[in-house]
């Protein structure tokens, strides 16, 4: 139990260091190539050296995505890319294509190699396989029930891991295996050029009647037909780790540094409480409410316990649900005078009621009564972005503690 690892998304270095700081034991980033979210800002060669170093002073993990499902031309520089990131001293790869694993395993046979879930196992003689070529980890397909991955597990030797995604979007396509964004706009998802075209709204049209579009639902502005709810497990800690998976994965390398802490902040209280005392491990329903004060849309529990109804499909729209903005970073706190210094990230003014959160404890609120800028000046609002502030807060706070600000109805 002790081995359980909770697994955070990165897009970047400030993501990556908020995500090891509100608890991620390790954290999976993208290179500037070979990844499937070529959207994100992704990570040079000296960020992910600066972020294996932050990390590892941390005594925590970073793991490399070599995931796309590659043509010919996309092997170009990869063993260069491979070689340098060794010498970054990273943590893990991860894979997805037999050809890549190949190339990794001949180039680098002391790294250790994760993977992906685009690789679609489903079965313990598939993960077996692989585990005898030398992957350490199998990131199970999502399309796997709780009763088959423990299967899974049992019919696997210890040495192999299991990892699986327990919070985050839900392709709709099999295990991220997708061909609607390439057909549509001439974008590879599995190359990692993703238009989402899920989540676009789609009608009917009769062959022989062009221009006529029939509703797919009960709307006439159209239906999101294959627009999935999001994954959320946070009440289900339990059975995820007494199926055997040995590291739970959040979703998200696109999201904001907001929603990887806050995120991973509630999985952490509740991993943690129930390794503690897990005989007396008692759900607090105050983790979920904590997750929806990130954007998120509604949420299901995917594959996990029965196979998705209509019930785990959104029809009438794509959009996220946002009830709270993230309004201020602290960056420093003076005891004396109970001035906490923040950098500003969305508006904040002169009598806001604000909530702050930090790792590891509960959140309160704060009126805000004074607040100066940079020249200790009193100021009514703080409108300009990464402003740095002063503002007055009764209770002591620690820097990276985040402040958010409930959005008006």
């Amino acid at each position: 139990m002790k081995d359980i690892e909770l697994l955070a998304p990165a897009g970047d270095l400030e993501k990556l260091k908020m995500a090891i700081n509100y608890g991620a034991d390790a954290v999976y980033l993208g290179g500037e190539e070979f990844g499937l979210r070529a959207k994100a800002k992704n990570f040079s060669l000296d960020e992910i050296k600066e972020g294996v170093e932050f990390a590892h002073k941390h005594n925590k993990k970073i793991y490399i995505t070599l995931n796309i499902i590659p043509h010919n031309e996309d092997l170009k520089g990869l063993e260069e890319y491979i070689l340098n990131l060794e010498k970054i001293n990273v943590d893990a790869f991860i894979v997805a294509d037999a050809g890549v694993f190949s190339i990794v395993s001949e180039i680098v046979p002391n790294m250790e190699i994760h993977l992906s879930t685009q690789a679609n196992t489903t079965n313990f003689g598939t993960a077996n396989f692989w585990h005898k070529q030398g992957i350490k980890r199998i990131v199970v397909a999502r399309e796997l029930s709780l009763e088959e991955i423990k299967e899974i597990s049992d019919n696997s030797p210890d040495t192999l891991e299991i990892e699986a995604f327990v919070h985050g979007a839900m392709c709709i396509s099999y295990s991220g295996r997708c061909l609607l964004s390439n057909y549509m706009v001439g974008r590879d998802a599995n190359r990692g050029e993703c238009a989402q075209a899920c989540r676009w709204k789609y009608n009917l049209v009769e062959e022989k009647r062009p221009g006529e579009y029939y509703p797919v639902y009960e709307d006439e502005k159209g239906t999101y037909i294959y627009n999935s709810k999001d994954l959320c497990m946070i009440e289900h800690i339990p059975e995820i780790i007494e199926s055997g998976v040995k590291s739970l994965k959040i979703e998200g390398r696109m999201k904001s540094a907001y929603y990887v802490a806050t995120i991973i902040r509630s999985y952490r209280m509740a991993i943690d409480a129930y390794l503690k005392d897990k005989e007396n491990y008692e759900y607090d329903k105050k983790w979920l409410e904590e997750i929806k004060k990130a954007s998120y849309r509604d949420f299901t529990s995917g594959f996990y316990f029965n196979k998705p109804t209509e019930e785990d499909q959104l029809y009438g729209s794509s959009s996220y649900i946002r009830n709270y903005d993230f309004v201020g970073l602290v960056l420093d706190y003076d005891d004396e005078e109970k001035m906490a210094t923040v950098e500003q990230r969305n508006r904040i003014f002169k009598g806001d009621e604000i909530e702050i959160f930090g790792p590891n404890k509960d959140y309160f609120t704060q009126k805000i009564d004074i607040m100066k800028n940079e020249k200790d000046e009193m100021i009514d609002v703080a409108p300009h972005a990464k402003q740095i502030i002063k503002i007055k807060v009764d209770k002591a706070v620690q820097k990276m503690d985040m402040i958010r600000k409930a959005r008006e109805e």
